[in-house]
């Protein structure tokens, strides 16, 4: 007769709840950045340049719309992670933080720990 192994299909609660803290710290430090990315872009932080030169004033210009570019492509990518967080903040309430999507085994802790809200086992990236 051949023995069933009893693999591991959850985490436990005080699992969760270290996954859970690394989750608010990591969008703490997203949401402080993403202010910061909305506020280049909006030009809140003018450098004390509005005085200056004007031929400084034109290359500040020139790179100014780059960088206002570059910020909001920023602001986006930073929006769409802290979506990401958010939405593991709601798998572990409701009970299937951990749980690969594609293989329905256990996401490894380190990988979780790396990517906190890895919702593909590292087997089911590697497939994709």
């Amino acid at each position: 007769m051949a023995t069933k192994t009893h693999k591991k299909i959850k985490y436990s609660k005080t699992e969760l709840e270290e996954f859970k803290t690394l989750i608010q710290q990591k969008l703490e430090k997203a949401y402080a950045e993403y202010e910061v990315f909305k506020g280049n872009i909006s030009g809140d932080d003018d450098h004390g340049t509005n005085d200056t030169s004007p031929t400084f004033k034109v290359l500040e210009e020139g790179s100014e719309v780059l960088s206002k570019e570059e910020n909001a492509q920023l602001a986006v990518r930073q929006r769409k992670f802290i979506q990401h967080l958010e939405n593991a903040l709601l798998r572990i309430e409701n009970g299937s933080y951990g749980i690969c999507r594609v293989t329905g085994n256990l996401i490894s802790k380190q990988r979780l720990r790396a990517v906190p809200h890895a919702t593909l086992s590292i087997d089911a990236k590697k497939a994709q």
